[in-house]
């Protein structure tokens, strides 16, 4: 006790890197006498950290954030979406969420039921977030890439009873695609729609102008409540428990079928106010965040949305999907002062802003994540986009998601090489495959413990107990190293999943599907490395003997059928595949051959 006081009232008195390790300094396992080295502020000799912090935890739900958020910062702007010329305050988005939480309950969702949400970047979209978790409801993200076979496995995993859509995005028809899947859907009565493919799907809500045949317009839920549901929504407000989930999130399986990460209103707070919000510094003044991410994804409905109604921080959207051309008009037109970003979006921003220069003088900060993130480019993003206090962080969508981050006051060298010093209120340790702490300096397995560990996959015991030990260590799948000072390296994944401009792709998944072509007897999925995306899909493909098979009718084959983004960019035909005494594929070796062979720059 006398520890925790020693530990805020440090944080209070004094700031900085060096200033932090002591605070941060306890006595990592099992090193005897670690406690004299702690209040000497002696470098980690164990790959073990555990973050006490200034402030306690929050004992907020979501929708009392947006509350809390109304009476600090009012009329405020709260978001703006450029491509739709949307402006809303923090008490307009509060009178609105409020409605539309309503809209939902006279529509006859009920507290815990599922809402998915499907498409782009929009007003729709933030305000949804919101309005389902002031209605009680849990959130279900899905990907505006997925096509008709993967929405389905999203939808009847969780068991979806609304679900709230865009009309169109790019090549998507997001109506046609879900008649595809319940062709009942146009013959329905909007609310009670009954189909055999999903059997949980009741209510379908489109962003659209005209009224599609079987839904609601998302527009008329602004005035669909009557008083007793707006009345119900306000008693919600301190009914519902933080601990309860609010949102489910699909991540990577060893399967290759995505898993159904659940989060609490409790962990998704606290980490977009300590991890994120805290860290970076958006308590200091007023901040503009440019959100080039998708709002989908936890980067974007996190550190994003939640940490902007936390600290009074404007959320702007430059475009439905990532375009770098209006991020940069952005930067410029809003005066931002923090943009997000995979670092392959800052390949890509870095490029247009070259070509194109806009005023920049506003900006100071940033964040970059989602994928290893290259020194050279961290330093470019700092130098050319003015963001001298720009930083990395590290996490998983299980650990709501953000662990790592570093400081602003951070130097620059320790910002673009490192993942950052572990966040507020949660241990981290590196582990060897025995599960024993490796000494600070030696790689390991990243395991975490605190607030920030999810709720388990939803209806899915055992793959939670996969990934969380019985003593409620998370075991993240990475290799990382810890150094002496604290911070951490990431290293790699442990597993061969393919982050491609941060988007996860799963091998399994994509190898399974090719399985389904009938000209293919064996598909190997893996990554390579790609100067621009970070990692590129590669595949290597055995064909069934005298088959015609070409790359181009391959690809032809896949549109349609599966994200884009899943498509590999390399498709290699092979006769044999590499594979040890016992019959086992050495992807490794696949990949090896495959940089050789194309010649591939690591």
């Amino acid at each position: 006790m006398a520890c925790g006081m020693l530990n805020s009232s440090y944080v209070m008195a004094s700031r900085g890197r060096v200033c932090t390790h002591f605070l941060h300094r306890r006595r990592p396992w099992p090193l005897l006498g670690a406690w004299r080295r702690w209040l000497s502020g002696a470098p980690f000799e164990w790959s073990y950290v555990s973050t006490p912090s200034s402030e306690p935890l929050l004992g907020l739900s979501i929708g009392q954030v947006v509350d809390r958020a109304e009476r600090r910062f009012g009329d405020r702007e709260a978001v703006v979406s450029v491509h739709q010329a949307v402006r809303r305050t923090f008490s307009q988005v509060k009178e609105e969420s409020d409605l539309v939480a309503a809209g939902f309950l006279a529509a006859g969702l009920e507290p815990g039921d599922r809402l998915g949400i499907w498409g782009p970047n929009s007003y729709e979209w933030y305000l949804t977030q919101f309005a389902a978790a002031k209605a009680g409801l849990i959130l279900v993200n899905i990907n505006p890439a997925y096509r008709p076979s993967e929405l389905e496995y999203c939808l009847n995993k969780v068991g979806v009873k609304g679900i709230v859509c865009d009309e169109e995005f790019k090549t998507s028809d997001y109506y046609k695609m879900l008649c595809a899947l319940a062709p009942e859907l146009p013959s329905s009565v909007p609310g009670d729609l009954s189909s055999a493919t999903l059997p949980h799907l009741k209510k379908v809500f489109f962003r659209s102008q005209e009224k599609l045949s079987g839904t609601f317009r998302f527009a008329d839920l602004y005035e669909a409540g009557e008083s007793s549901h707006r009345k119900k929504v306000d008693e919600l407000s301190s009914k519902i428990q933080f601990d309860t989930a609010c949102n489910i999130q699909y991540t990577s399986g060893t399967t290759g079928l995505p898993k159904a990460a659940v989060l609490s209103h409790h962990q998704i707070v606290n980490n977009a106010y300590h991890n994120i919000g805290k860290r970076i510094g958006y308590g200091e003044k007023p901040h503009r965040i440019c959100l080039s991410v998708p709002l989908y994804h936890c980067f974007g409905c996190v550190a994003g949305t939640v940490c902007g109604m936390l600290y009074g921080a404007t959320c702007v959207m430059p475009s439905a999907g990532f375009d770098p051309d209006a991020i940069v008009r952005t930067l410029g037109s809003e005066k931002i002062t923090s943009c997000y970003g995979t670092p392959t979006m800052f390949v890509d921003i870095l490029n247009a802003y070259r070509k194109n220069p806009t005023d920049l003088s506003a900006i100071s900060t940033g964040i970059m994540a989602g994928a290893p993130c290259p020194q050279e480019l961290v330093m470019a993003v700092m130098n050319e986009l003015k963001m001298k206090d720009f930083i990395v962080m590290y996490g998983m969508t299980e650990t709501s998601p953000v662990t790592f981050q570093c400081f602003p006051s951070d130097p620059p060298e320790v910002r673009s090489s490192t993942i950052g010093y572990p966040g507020d209120h949660i241990e981290v340790k590196v582990v060897d495959e025995s599960g024993a702490i490796v000494r600070a300096g030696e790689a390991g397995e990243l395991l975490v413990r605190g607030y920030c560990n999810f709720l388990g996959y939803w209806d899915d015991p055992g793959k939670t107990r996969e990934i969380v030990t019985e003593d409620r260590w998370l075991r993240t799948g990475d290799l990382v190293l810890i150094q002496p000072d604290g911070y951490g390296r990431f290293l790699g994944r442990i597993k061969d999943m393919v982050i491609r401009g941060g988007e996860n792709i799963y091998p399994a998944e994509v190898e399974n599907f090719f399985m389904g072509h009938p000209d293919v007897i064996e598909a190997q999925v893996f990554g390579v490395p790609d100067a621009r995306m970070g990692e590129e899909v590669a595949t290597w493909i055995r064909k069934a003997e005298d088959s015609s098979l070409s790359d181009t009718e391959l690809r032809e084959w896949c549109k349609g059928k599966i994200a884009h983004y899943k498509v590999p960019r390399y498709m290699l035909f092979k006769d044999e595949f590499p594979r040890t005494v016992t019959g086992k594929i050495q992807k490794f070796k696949m990949r090896e051959l495959t940089i050789e062979e194309l010649n591939l720059k690591t």
